[in-house]
């Protein structure tokens, strides 16, 4: 059988595909719905396959990547899991202090994908952090769907207040100049707006396609904002409108992109909801909104 191509699969493949990760159905409904298009040749299986992210395959940077200095750290997170663990990474032939960034992953904990965008950010020129979430339970456990069943057990305001904990940490690091703004993911990009909400000194916020601060919490944001949405994320999009009447209201600094065509989970280059076009041009905004805001 051929490969499946993006261009093959029906819309509606990825928007049942991002209820099953989300949570909004469980395996055995999204196994059954996908079995609607599993037509022409294309098996189930086939189209489990295709739409899984394929880490072996993406995976940009290796453990002993000459251009970063890498390691895994812990720190403390006493509202939060308690002791907690993650990725710090920084270029190799950095000059002088950095500028920090947190990365927030998805609602699976850290993968791959995330830690490769943490080393994009250390060679972007920033001193960058990405924990992880399910530390309590050991770290990211090798699978997605895995992470995601661990993750959906702990506690969300706890889970924030691990990433509000790793910002505290990251300004104190040696390397860093004090001056750190977060950029997040789907469950990462809610915890980016929340991080503005929370943190009165943070530097910038970047939430790519995470759900919004209620109008209430939106009056204590002092960091401008950058934030990515997916044209066809009609999911997360919805709650688009009245967050920016409140950033509005507060004369909060913001600026917005939709990207056309694009999926939630767009930036993720190891599925296929991926959008090398759309990912490319929101890194490149991502990157130069920091550098003005962050130094």
């Amino acid at each position: 059988m051929k490969p499946i191509k993006k261009e093959d699969i029906n819309q509606e493949v990825f928007d049942i595909y991002d209820e099953y990760v989300h949570s909004k159905i469980d395996r055995r409904d999204f196994i059954g719905r996908l079995s609607a298009y599993a037509v022409g040749g294309i098996t189930v299986s086939a189209l489990l396959e295709f739409l899984m992210p394929n880490y072996a395959h993406a995976r940009r940077f290796g453990p002993q990547d000459p251009r970063l200095v890498s390691e895994y750290v812990t720190y403390e997170s006493p509202k939060g899991g308690g002791t907690m663990k993650g990725l710090l990474t920084r270029p190799a032939n950095a000059a002088g202090k950095l500028p920090g960034v947190v990365v927030v992953h998805e609602n699976r904990g850290l993968n791959p994908y995330i830690e490769d965008t943490a080393h994009q950010a250390a060679l972007d020129g920033f001193v960058a952090f990405a924990p992880d979430a399910l530390t309590p339970f050991g770290g990211y456990p090798g699978t997605d769907d895995e992470g995601r069943a661990m993750q959906a057990k702990r506690d969300r305001e706890e889970m924030l207040q691990d990433f509000i904990a790793a910002y505290d940490f990251l300004k104190k690091q040696p390397h860093c100049t004090g001056k750190v703004g977060v950029v997040g993911f789907c469950f990462g990009g809610w915890v980016s707006n929340m991080m503005a909400v929370r943190i009165t000194d943070l530097g910038a916020a970047v939430p790519f396609y995470g759900g919004q601060a209620s109008a209430e919490d939106a009056v204590h944001i002092k960091a401008p904002l950058q934030l990515h949405y997916a044209e066809l994320d009609t999911r997360v999009n919805e709650g688009w409108p009245a967050y920016e009447v409140a950033l509005k209201a507060h004369g909060i600094r913001y600026e917005v992109h939709f990207y056309p065509a694009a999926n939630h989970g767009f930036h993720n280059h190891s599925t296929p909801r991926y959008d090398k076009e759309a990912a490319e041009l929101a890194w490149r905004r991502t990157v130069a909104f920091f550098k003005q805001h962050l130094g």
